[in-house]
């Protein structure tokens, strides 16, 4: 049986003419124009998403294969969020007051064309694993940091040795209370999830891992089964998904993808606008469009599977929810409601806090 890593090497797609024998050289087209779309961001595709392929131009192959249109910039930042302003070591993004972001590889199994971090995922030079300690450094010396997020790249593409030293540095903090990992590798190469990396993984809880699905067709019998051996080793599960163009925006499309995540034990986190990267533009919706789909989620389905919808703000603003307008009127006797199914309902105001008597005498 072939190991992951084989699996990875072997049966990935990772070059325009290997797309073009796959899937016919008249669906991949002029493969000089594309060259350069490709060399300016990693491309590579997992077997599994391979398989997935129903035909060129479906919602998976959107997600994975480079278009000129990445070469058209308008509106787009190279670094949209600001991460590298909020940087101040390698590797570390510290923008909220009790948390940080830390870049623990520069590798994925399959390269989104819509990434936030497309100027430096798939480039060691601007991921260095040779400077994570002035990154440990950083979050033993700043003791408000009780939660670390590791991103990348994919930190589940790392080696289970350099994971276990990882998650023991991080543990060995003090103050860090809460350890988080951001994967695709459960939709990627769910091949990766081993019971030796769940073993791992479920030495260091508190530790919760937020995933990322973005369309139903995503949640393979591999992936479920990937996603099950994760939550058995007690790691709770989330998934954080990306409104895209083409691919689900649309609120059916979106439905079944959270219904399918809660079956598969993950509970929907975050609905992301797509962010306002540069060469990722075509991607991008209007923002009616999320909240046309919130509404379609919100008393439609469970509850559970109803995620925030949020505008991770360029310049770094950091996330920004946003809901649909149930609230018709507030005034201090009453509270004018509009519910899921468009009916009005009023809710009569509780008494405002009054100032505590004065006893006299």
């Amino acid at each position: 049986m072939e190991s992951w890593q084989e699996l990875l090497r072997k049966k990935s797609i990772a070059s325009l003419e290997a797309l073009a024998a796959r899937f016919g050289p008249e669906h991949v087209g002029d493969i000089a124009r594309l060259r350069q779309a490709a060399e300016n961001f990693e491309f590579r595709i997992s077997p599994a998403m391979v398989d997935l392929i129903k035909s060129p131009g479906d919602p998976i192959w959107r997600q994975y294969v480079p278009t000129v249109q990445e070469l058209e910039i308008h509106d787009g930042i190279v670094d949209s969020l600001d991460e590298d302003a909020n940087s101040p070591v390698p590797n570390i993004t510290h923008r909220y007051p009790d948390r940080a972001l830390f870049l623990v590889s520069p590798v994925c199994a399959s390269y989104c064309r819509f990434c936030t971090r497309r100027r430096k995922v798939g480039d060691p030079e601007k991921i260095p694993m040779a400077q994570l300690e002035s990154a440990f450094r950083y979050l033993e010396e700043h003791k408000e940091i009780r939660d670390v997020i590791m991103s990348g790249g994919d930190p589940l593409l790392l080696s289970d040795r350099r994971i276990d030293d990882i998650c023991r540095r991080l543990r060995a903090i003090p103050h860090l209370e809460v350890l988080r990992i951001g994967s695709r590798v459960p939709c990627h190469l769910p091949e990766r999830i081993t019971p030796d990396l769940c073993a791992i993984l479920k030495k260091y809880h508190p530790l919760y891992i937020n995933t990322h699905f973005n369309h139903p067709d995503e949640l393979t019998p591999a992936a479920v089964k990937a996603l099950g051996m994760l939550a058995d080793a007690g790691i709770p599960l989330g998934c954080q998904t990306v409104l895209l163009k083409g691919v689900n925006d649309d609120v059916e499309v979106m439905k079944e993808l959270m219904q399918k995540l809660l079956v598969a034990r993950v509970r929907p986190y975050y609905i992301y606008m797509c962010d306002q990267v540069a060469g990722a533009e075509h991607f991008r919706t209007a923002v009616e469009k999320g909240l046309e789909i919130i509404k379609g989620l919100r008393g439609w389905t469970s509850g559970l599977a109803v995620p925030h919808f949020v505008i991770d703000a360029p310049g770094g603003g950091g996330k920004i929810p946003l809901l649909p307008e149930y609230v018709v009127k507030l005034t201090d006797k009453e509270v004018v409601l509009r519910n899921y199914a468009g009916k009005v309902y009023r809710y009569k105001q509780g008494a405002k806090d009054a100032p505590e008597p004065v006893l006299v005498g």
